[in-house]
């Protein structure tokens, strides 16, 4: 499994979501967006569905009629009815169910770095872990690990 670390340090997490899942869509993939907090993943679901205009991010809510349709799943847990194999974690909080997907993105700020580095490091340890760490720059994301 492949573990992205994303450190927020620009753009808000509503604004990285949509360009994640954006691209996960692209690739053919479906997508779980995992936060703990409500108001977050409503601004999340604002964020999808306002962007670029006509070209909204179609999702849902898990529990909600239909949830295993949906190609974008917003959920506080990391069960995933809609079969995704990628999975964001919005929240900067790892869980370690997000070992059962494919590939997860852990989205953190500087409140989190600690937590992440540490986190980082016991991946070191862990043969069936791949990790990469992505920063922010003017103009875009590089990698820096």
């Amino acid at each position: 499994m492949r573990v992205d670390f994303y450190q927020l340090s620009r753009d808000p997490v509503e604004q990285v979501v949509p360009l994640l899942a954006r691209k996960a869509l692209q690739g053919g993939h479906r997508m779980l967006v995992v936060s703990g907090d409500g108001e977050r993943r409503a601004g999340i679901s604002r964020a999808l569905w306002s962007e670029g205009g006509t070209h909204f991010l179609a999702h849902g809510e898990a529990g909600e009629p239909h949830a295993a349709r949906q190609p974008i799943l917003l959920s506080e847990t990391c069960a995933a009815p809609n079969e995704a194999r990628m999975v964001i974690l919005a929240d900067g909080v790892w869980r370690e169910e997000a070992t059962g997907f494919e590939r997860a993105f852990l989205l953190f700020d500087a409140d989190a770095t600690q937590n992440a580095r540490d986190l980082w490091r016991s991946f070191r340890a862990r043969d069936t872990i791949e990790s990469h760490a992505w920063k922010q720059e003017e103009g875009g994301w590089i990698e820096v690990g």
